[in-house]
C-alpha cells in the first residue's frame, strides 16, 4: 500500500470495551463444526455515517452503550481456547473487546469516491490469530472520524465466530442499546445448538447434494491457487434501474428477485472475461444464509450455505436464450435449497472428526469457484444493516463487508442498498485486471451503476 494512502488513516489511541456487567464464571461458547469450517476466513464489515458520533469516545454515552450491548453477548468478549478433543470453544470472560480511535483525512462523501477496496480495510483493524491466543481478542473495533463529522465503524472477527448476518445485528443491537430502544433482532447467543452439535445423519448425507459438494471443496483446496493480485469495486443500483431489469426478464422468469438478476448479471459478464476453460463458464457457488429457512430465530454464529449452481455454458445460454433464462436458473436453485440441504452440509463437517473427536481442518469456504453471497434476507420493511442507527432517523450512508483470504476465480456479494426497496449495492473482488473490465462491461452500466469505492481519485 502506497504512503498516500497509509497516511489518509491514522490510529492515534487504543482502549478496551468491557461489559457493563461481569459474565458468570466458567461460560463457555462451544463452536459448531460449521464455524471451525469457515476458520481460514475473516469478517470485516465497515459502518459509514454523516454526521458525528461522538465527542469523546472514552467519556461518551456511546461507549457506555457498547458495554451495555457487549453484557448481552458474552461470546464477543471472550477468548479462545481449545478443548480437550482440540476443538476450539470461547471462554466467556471480561476480557473486553479491543477499540481503536483513526483519523481519516478527508471527507466522508471523497473517501466513498477516492477509496477502493485495500484502502478501505484500513477503516478495520485485525491481527491473525496467535498460536496462543488466551490473550487475543477475536473481535476489534475501529471508530474512525472523517474530516467534516462523518464517521465509520469499522468490526472485525474471525469468522469462526460470525457470520455477515450476525455481526450486523451486533452493531445494530449496539446502536438499539445506545438509543435505549428494544433490540428489534436479538441473537440468541447460548443456544449453538440449534446450529450444531446434533447427531451426525448418515442417510442425509448420502441423499443431499451439499455433502457431496463439500467433500468436492475440500478436495480442490489441496491444489495450491495461483497468486493474483485481487481488487474490490462497488456498484450501486438505483430502485428504478432494478425494477426496469426486472420487467425485461419477467415475462421468462415472473418470481426474478433483485439477487437472480444481478447474480446472473455478473456471473455473464465475468464468465465472459475468464479463459476457455475457466470453470466460471460452467458453475457459481451460492451462499445464502439459512436462518430464516430453519425458522429458529437470529442465532449467534454461523448460519451459512453454500451450493453448486452448474449449467453447460453460461455465455452460450445467454446468447441463446437471453439473461432471463440465467435469471430463472439462479432463481429455480437457490429456491431449491431447502432446510435439509442445509443440513446435510452440517452433518458432513460433522463427520469428518478424527477418532479424537476434533473438526476436520478447515480449507477455503469462499472459492476456488467464482462465489456469490445473496444478502436478501436482511431485506425487510427496510434493509437490517441501514436499521443500525445511533441517532434517530439517521441511519448508515453505506455499508461494506469484506471477507479475508477470498482466492480463486472472485467473489460477488448483492445486498440491500441504503435508499430500500429494489435499490442493491454489489460489491465485486476479482483479479485486479478482470476487475478493470468488468467496470466497463455494457450490460452492467446499462443499469446505470453509481461506482463506490473503487479508486477514482481526482
Amino acid at each position: 500500500m502506497s504512503t498516500t494512502q497509509q497516511s489518509r488513516v491514522v490510529v492515534h489511541s487504543k482502549l478496551t470495551a468491557v461489559s457493563s456487567r461481569p459474565v458468570k464464571a466458567g461460560t463457555t461458547h462451544n463452536l459448531t463444526a460449521l464455524d471451525h469450517a469457515m476458520g481460514l476466513h475473516t469478517l470485516h464489515v465497515v459502518f459509514y455515517y454523516k454526521h458525528k458520533l461522538f465527542s469523546c469516545f472514552d467519556l461518551d454515552p456511546l461507549r457506555l452503550s457498547l458495554s451495555e450491548a457487549l453484557s448481552l453477548h458474552p461470546p464477543v468478549m471472550g477468548r479462545m481456547a481449545q478443548k480437550p478433543d482440540s476443538n476450539w470453544e470461547v471462554m466467556c470472560n471480561d476480557a473486553g473487546v479491543r477499540v481503536y480511535m483513526a483519523r481519516v483525512a478527508t471527507t466522508l462523501d471523497e473517501w466513498l469516491r477516492s477509496a477502493d477496496g485495500s484502502e478501505e480495510r484500513l477503516l478495520t483493524v485485525w491481527d491473525d490469530m496467535p498460536d496462543d491466543p488466551s490473550t487475543w481478542s477475536p473481535y476489534r473495533i475501529q471508530i474512525n472520524e472523517f474530516e467534516g463529522g462523518g464517521a465509520a465503524i469499522g468490526v472485525s472477527c474471525t469468522h469462526m465466530h460470525a457470520d455477515p448476518t450476525c455481526v450486523t445485528l451486533l452493531v445494530k443491537a449496539w446502536a438499539e442499546t445506545h438509543r435505549k430502544q428494544a433490540i428489534a433482532h436479538p441473537l440468541l447467543v447460548g443456544e449453538s445448538s440449534a446450529l450444531g452439535g446434533r447427531p451426525v445423519d448418515q442417510d442425509m448425507i448420502k441423499t443431499k447434494s451439499a455433502a457431496a459438494y463439500y467433500e468436492a471443496k475440500s478436495v480442490a483446496a489441496k491444489t495450491p491457487l495461483p497468486e493474483k493480485k485481487m481488487s474490490t469495486a462497488t456498484f450501486k443500483f438505483s430502485s428504478a434501474m432494478i425494477k426496469q431489469g426486472l420487467l425485461q426478464i419477467h415475462k421468462t422468469c415472473p418470481e426474478a428477485n433483485p439477487f437472480d438478476l444481478l447474480a446472473a448479471l455478473f456471473w455473464t459478464s465475468i464468465a465472459r472475461l475468464k479463459p476457455p476453460k475457466s470453470a466460471t463458464k460452467h458453475s457459481l457457488s451460492i451462499c445464502t444464509d439459512s436462518r430464516k429457512k430453519l425458522g429458529s430465530g437470529w442465532h449467534y454464529g454461523n448460519a451459512l450455505h453454500f451450493s453448486m449452481l452448474s449449467v453447460p455454458d453460461v455465455e452460450e445460454v445467454e446468447n441463446a436464450n437471453g439473461l432471463e433464462h440465467v435469471a430463472g436458473a439462479v432463481h429455480g436453485h437457490v429456491w431449491s435449497q431447502k432446510e435439509e440441504d442445509f443440513w446435510s452440509g452440517v452433518d458432513w463437517f460433522g463427520s469428518q472428526k478424527g477418532e479424537e473427536g476434533k473438526f476436520g481442518a478447515a480449507f477455503r469456504m469462499y472459492g476456488p469457484e467464482l462465489t456469490c453471497v445473496s444478502m436478501e434476507h436482511m431485506n425487510e420493511k427496510e434493509p437490517l444493516m441501514y436499521a443500525a442507527m445511533f441517532d434517530k432517523d439517521k441511519k448508515p450512508a453505506h455499508v461494506s463487508y469484506h471477507v479475508g483470504n477470498v482466492e480463486g476465480e472472485g467473489f460477488i456479494m448483492v445486498m440491500p442498498a441504503s435508499e430500500g426497496g429494489l435499490g442493491r449495492m454489489v460489491m465485486v473482488t476479482l483479479p485486479e485486471e478482470e476487475l478493470a473490465q468488468l467496470c466497463e462491461a455494457q450490460p452492467i452500466l446499462s443499469l446505470k451503476p453509481t461506482m463506490l469505492l473503487s479508486g477514482k481519485k481526482a
